[in-house]
């Protein structure tokens, strides 16, 4: 007869860190716009539940790749920063580790489910946002993230947004969005699909060097990159983004929603998102992120740290004319536009100084002429995308100049 007690599932499950449920009225006040015009329903303890473990997961896959980057340089099954990109420019080869080629075997078998027709048109439709995405994935997307800790105090530690690194990480996060949009961007040989992989082993390096240099607390903000707050973040740039630009008064078709909503999600599935945060239907994507509200903590002195950074920076950015007069006009309307998206709580939280929206309405007035007036005609189309790549054009410029635009090398060290 055995005297082994089993353990309870449940028991082996990681305990949510302190930060989950931190602030829930302020996250269901924040969310409530949300939940009354997506008709969305309240979710349950268990969905909620979910959401507090996941912020102990990791990308596993990509986890086991960096143990093996870890490993001895005379060990056989080590895996070198040249062979990773090797592969990730040209496949794997027949004589590669193991765990290098378990990587690449997975995020090179697309599933089923992706349609590279409809991921193509999302792209489009995101190419065709055009000064709106610019706007609203630094505004609402990632200075309005800045309201709730974990990853802004995650940043925060990294020094990826404070001082002269500022312009040029922003920069690198504008160059993945454009490469992810670009006509073939998400094939296999495309840039979009490159720098995504790339991205998502950027992400296991930082989740390995956090969790075992003793510079982060875990039981308090969760793992450093994790499940939760990676779904929170694709968000950004699928759901959140076209809520964003609605209210700068573009329209969007239900079409078009589902084909924005299809590529963010392969983008997703690449990046190490588990499948079911995944969603097709925008209105399934504003439940998840309804729910992530609810299970957020309070801001804290990062987010205004970082928020004020963003702000100051744009006196640094490059400017083709009259460097002062552009910085100074670029600095308030960045203000005017936080105001509109952001509230006066939202200033208030991030300690930015108020401003008048106004910023709102010149953007209505740009949006009702290029997309309900001159987008519907015959050359509406080729209007919008023009537009478009004027505005990346004109991004790139501004945080990059004269030099190449590019992704943060990946760090070598030990990695090799």
């Amino acid at each position: 007869m055995s005297t082994t007690t089993e353990v309870p599932a449940a028991a082996l499950m990681p305990r949510p860190p302190r930060r989950f449920r931190a602030a829930d009225k302020r996250g269901r006040r924040m969310g409530k716009l949300l939940r009354l015009y997506w008709r969305l329903s309240e979710p349950t303890e268990a969905e909620l539940a979910v959401l507090g473990r996941r912020l102990m997961t990791r990308d596993e896959p990509a986890a086991a790749l960096v143990r093996a980057m870890r490993l001895p340089a005379d060990d056989p099954q080590r895996v070198t920063m040249a062979q990773f990109h090797r592969a990730l420019d040209s496949g794997v080869d027949d004589d590669s580790p193991d765990a290098l080629r378990d990587f690449f075997e997975l995020v090179e078998d697309t599933p089923p489910w992706v349609d590279h027709d409809l991921c193509e048109r999302g792209a489009a439709v995101f190419r065709r946002f055009g000064q709106n995405a610019n706007d609203v994935l630094l505004q609402l997307s990632l200075i309005g993230g800045y309201r709730f800790g974990g990853p802004v105090d995650l940043l925060a530690e990294t020094g990826g947004l404070s001082g002269t690194t500022t312009m040029r990480r922003l920069g690198e996060t504008q160059t993945w969005a454009v490469a992810v949009g670009r006509p073939g961007g998400m094939d296999r040989d495309g840039e979009g699909w490159r720098l995504t992989v790339h991205v998502r082993l950027m992400h296991a390096l930082v989740n390995e060097a956090f969790e075992r240099n003793g510079r982060w607390d875990s039981a308090e903000w969760g793992l450093p990159i994790n499940q939760t707050d990676l779904a929170s973040t694709l968000n950004l740039f699928s759901g959140a983004l076209m809520m964003g630009v609605r209210a700068l008064g573009v329209p969007i078709s239900r079409a078009d929603s589902r084909a924005l909503m299809h590529l963010w999600k392969y983008v997703g599935w690449l990046i190490g998102v588990d499948e079911d945060w995944l969603f097709d239907d925008e209105r399934d994507q504003h439940q998840l992120s309804y729910a992530i509200l609810l299970s957020q903590s309070d801001v804290t002195h990062a987010g205004a740290q970082l928020a004020g950074a963003l702000v100051d920076v744009q006196g640094d950015l490059h400017y083709r004319f009259a460097h002062p007069v552009a910085a100074r006009y670029t600095r308030e309307r960045l203000l005017s536009m936080l105001e509109g998206f952001l509230g006066t709580r939202g200033m208030r939280d991030l300690h930015l100084p108020h401003r008048l929206p106004w910023a709102f309405g010149t953007a209505w007035l740009r949006n009702t002429v290029s997309y309900r007036l001159i987008g519907p005609t015959p050359l509406g189309a080729r209007y919008l995308e023009w537009r478009g790549r004027v505005a990346r054009d004109r991004a790139m410029f501004r945080h990059f100049g004269t030099d190449g635009a590019e992704i943060g090398a990946l760090p070598v060290g030990k990695h090799g």
